[in-house]
């Protein structure tokens, strides 16, 4: 069964259809959100379990349970806790770099299989650790994972994907993330109750599972049209792959546009410093301040913390884990919600609407905390919980992977744009449905980016090259 549907470029149709092959493969690089979700949602649950703290961080464990002139917000206040958690992100943010370069120079599948098999060890020397810093070994390969996932798999979905869904397809992504988030909650909230208090360690090893999914199920992937042709002279084999993916045998247009832009990337020899020209700076500025402001504020610190923000207040430690559940089946229910509207309504109407209520929130969270708890003692149970509806209207709010890939206009620049710690899907400049191949045309018609690049910053030198070619 495949689902008929015009593919719009800018100045012509692609043919095709959403296949069952398509959405199979789409489907089996996006698991790739589960680790990520998962991990994020385990960790801020076992670093709110006693036998955990008691373990690895005696001194949070002293602060928490017996010192009461430690400030509430003083805590959890350790370097070494702060190392387990950053860990993570900063391997990541390293080892997305590298991971840019092997999906550039092998194609997205070697990223997608490097990703599962580092969480898969990550995971195992996690749930086995015996001393902190065989704890935060693991936490650095499963970051290790974070930076090659991450940097592959919504750039494979971009390209799978019919232009017209690409928006879909990507939040598919956000959508295991956030399986896996409710996933974590749900696990860390049964373990915790594990009578020998070993529970964390099913938590962390757990996380295994979907990484071994996802490990080898890419072996069984195909890579995509784009990576073919940019790795092989043979494009009738990236036809054929184009036509098996689209469901038609009319696929000559958008191959002429994708080896059009090979072409054009593999002209580029020093990529990283041309993206200091001129005519790359909407991308640079976007692929930058985009996922920088997304980032800022702080889903992620919400996202980890958010059982520790609940014990600092007062709560249980099982109320806290119910917390956390709670806000990411909100988060997950927003999440599907952005996945009918963002190829309806547009992006930038995501952007606007999400900005600010988020900005909202976050005020009014940060009003009640400054009013209603102080250094010491706890909040009351009516406070507590309208902090948690505004944390839950903030979660349902943040339109973070609800972009497509839609500004790196060459193949070359796409394989080499994700390299931010996080995943971050850069928007077109306007809600209407364009090529990813024909981005340069967008940029010199924008009225305000036009006058940045220039009229010829495109010129005629690159055409000159494909016409040679």
């Amino acid at each position: 069964m495949a689902v008929g549907v015009a593919i719009k470029g800018d100045d012509k149709q692609y043919n095709g259809k959403i296949t069952k092959f398509v959405l199979l493969s789409c489907m089996m690089a996006a698991s790739g959100g589960l680790i990520f979700g998962y991990d994020v949602g385990v960790s801020g649950g076992v670093s709110s379990m006693d036998p955990f703290l008691k373990k690895f961080f005696p001194g949070v464990y002293r602060k928490m349970k017996e010192d009461s002139d430690v400030s509430n917000y003083c805590k959890f206040d350790s370097q070494l806790l702060t190392c387990f958690t950053s860990s993570l992100y900063i391997a990541g943010l390293v080892f997305s770099f590298v991971a840019a370069t092997v999906t550039r120079k092998y194609g997205r599948k070697p990223s997608i299989i490097i990703g599962g098999l580092s969480y898969m060890l990550g995971a195992a020397i996690g749930g086995a650790a015996n001393n902190v810093y065989v704890l935060i070994l693991g936490r650095v390969l499963l970051g290790i994972g974070l930076g090659f996932t991450n940097q592959s798999v919504p750039l494979y979905l971009a390209e799978m994907a019919p232009s017209t869904y690409r928006g879909a397809f990507n939040i598919g992504f956000q959508i295991c993330i956030s399986a896996g988030q409710i996933s974590a909650t749900l696990i860390n909230y049964g373990t915790v109750r594990i009578k020998r208090r070993w529970g964390w360690r099913i938590s962390i090893a757990m996380a295994g599972v979907p990484a071994a999914f996802l490990a080898l199920g890419a072996l069984f992937l195909p890579e995509t049209p784009n990576s073919l042709i940019q790795h092989s002279d043979d494009q009738e084999k990236a036809k054929k792959m184009l036509q098996k993916i689209r469901g038609t045998d009319d696929v000559q247009a958008e191959l002429d546009d994708l080896v059009k832009a090979s072409y054009v990337s593999q002209a580029i020899k020093h990529p990283f410093r041309n993206l200091m020209q001129r005519k790359y700076r909407p991308q640079l500025v976007m692929s930058v301040a985009i996922p920088f402001f997304q980032q800022i504020t702080g889903i992620n610190v919400i996202s980890f913390y958010a059982p520790l923000l609940f014990l600092t207040m007062g709560s249980g430690e099982n109320a806290s884990l119910m917390a956390a559940t709670l806000m990411g089946l909100i988060g997950s229910s927003f999440v599907l919600l952005a996945l009918v509207l963002v190829d309806r309504l547009g992006r930038r109407p995501l952007f606007h609407i999400g900005g600010i209520q988020m900005l909202i929130s976050q005020v009014l969270i940060g009003g009640l905390m400054a009013a209603k708890l102080g250094d010491h003692g706890s909040m009351e149970k009516g406070y507590a919980l309208a902090i948690l509806l505004l944390i839950c209207v903030y979660i349902a709010d943040f339109p973070g992977y609800a972009l497509p890939f839609q500004v790196w206009d060459f193949l070359l620049l796409r394989g080499m744009g994700r390299s931010d710690v996080n995943v971050h899907i850069f928007p077109a400049p306007g809600d209407e449905e364009h090529s990813i191949e024909k981005m340069e045309k967008i940029w010199r018609e924008h009225f305000f980016w036009k006058r940045v690049i220039g009229e010829s910053a495109y010129g005629e030198t690159e055409d000159k090259k494909i016409e040679a070619a």
